[in-house]
């Protein structure tokens, strides 16, 4: 499967929470027309102010689908511009939450990326969005985009191909993850989640381990 890195996006500047919970977050990203670099804790310029919850070896980059974008603008009957929902990277051509948990990215010819979780929508993100609703309305459509941890650090730049060159073979993806950490219970997504329970991040291992027995 491949696909195309429609934009690169950092942080514009931190800004006021948009829903008050904290005094600053670095959600407004926007997209850059160069050359950025990768390191093991996401894109040199970008900015993670709440490192409680963003951030991380294990969500270092977070990746949405521009396609996903296009039906949003359909329901929204609103433009959603690239970074919109804060998100480092926008893609077209790859599945963003098909992707299986721990499924391998190669990103331009350099940096190489791994699957690892759903993003979990918060209060700062409706805030931000502007939508009433929102956590509610992404959950149920169950589309959070992906979070990834750096495997191999370099330079991406935008119309960069995106390949996915590896598959783990138990099935979960990261939409069943987020199904599961939504309230899921379906006997055959909580099969794939213990096939899977190796690949899962420590957090979500630990989230999820009363459901699986």
């Amino acid at each position: 499967m491949t696909g195309l890195l429609d934009s690169i996006n950092v942080t514009h500047a931190l800004i006021d929470d948009p829903h008050g919970d904290l005094d600053r977050t670095g959600i407004d990203k926007r997209p850059v027309d160069r050359e950025v670099l990768v390191g093991w804790l996401g894109l040199i310029g970008d900015q993670q102010y709440d490192k409680r919850v963003h951030g991380g070896l294990d969500a270092a980059i977070y990746a949405y689908a521009r396609e996903d974008y296009d039906d949003w603008q359909t329901e929204l009957g609103r433009t959603l511009a690239n970074g919109q929902f804060g998100e480092n990277l926008t893609t077209t051509g790859v599945d963003v939450n098909g992707a299986l948990v721990g499924e391998v990215w190669r990103v331009g010819s350099q940096v190489t990326l791994r699957a690892r979780s759903p993003r979990i929508p918060c209060r700062t993100f409706q805030g931000f969005v502007g939508e009433e609703h929102w956590v509610k309305r992404l959950t149920q459509r169950g589309k959070p985009g992906t979070y990834f941890s750096v495997l191999t650090q370099g330079s991406i730049n935008p119309g960069d191909v995106v390949e996915v060159i590896e598959r783990p073979d138990h099935g979960l993806t990261i939409a069943d993850l987020f199904a599961i950490i939504s309230g899921a219970r379906e006997p055959e997504i909580l099969n794939r989640a213990r096939a899977a329970v190796d690949h899962l991040t420590d957090e979500d291992r630990e989230h999820i381990a009363k459901f699986l027995g």
